[in-house]
C-alpha cells in the first residue's frame, strides 16, 4: 500500500500543492459540509492519484476530506445544493488574500463553471487520505474535456 497524503495549507504557496494534489478529485454535493459553529468546512472527495500515476496506468482515485478552519463564511454559483448526489470536479484551488491579511477568500473552481468561495479569517487547510486506493479505468484528461 502506498503512502497516505497529509497536506497542510496556511499560505498561498502551500495551497498551490495542496491544489496540485486535489485537481481532478470528483465530489458529491452531499459531501460539502460548512458548520458555522466550528467555522469548518470540509469536502469530502475521490481524488486521483496524480503523485502514483504511472503513464499507461493502473491509475488510482482514494477517499480523502479536504477541508478549512477559520471559515467565516461559504458562497456556491452554479452548484445545486437541492441535488446532494450530483457531482463535481475539482479544477483548482486559490487563494484572493484580503486588504487587511492574514484573511482572504479561497476558491474551489469546478468543471462546468461553478465555484465556492470560502472567506476565511486565515488560511488554515487540510487534504487528508482517508483509506486504501481503488482502481480507475480513467486517466483524467483536459484535452478531451
Amino acid at each position: 500500500m502506498s503512502a497516505q497524503l497529509k497536506l497542510l495549507a496556511e499560505d498561498a504557496a502551500d495551497l498551490d500543492i495542496l491544489a496540485a494534489a486535489a485537481q481532478d478529485a470528483l465530489v458529491r454535493v452531499g459531501d460539502l459540509t460548512f458548520d458555522k459553529r466550528a467555522r469548518r468546512f470540509t469536502a469530502l472527495i475521490s481524488r486521483f492519484r496524480w503523485e502514483e500515476m504511472k503513464e499507461h496506468g493502473p491509475f488510482e482515485r482514494v477517499r480523502a476530506a479536504l477541508s478549512f478552519e477559520s471559515v467565516l463564511g461559504v458562497k456556491s454559483r452554479k452548484l445545486r445544493m437541492d441535488a446532494p448526489d450530483a457531482l463535481g470536479a475539482v479544477l483548482s484551488l486559490t487563494f484572493e488574500p484580503a486588504a487587511e491579511p492574514p484573511g482572504g477568500d479561497v476558491r474551489i473552481t469546478l468543471a462546468g463553471g461553478g465555484d465556492i468561495v470560502l472567506s476565511v479569517e486565515c488560511l488554515d487547510a487540510m487534504l487528508l487520505d482517508l483509506g486504501a486506493a481503488w482502481p480507475t479505468p480513467r486517466r483524467p484528461d483536459h484535452e478531451k474535456a
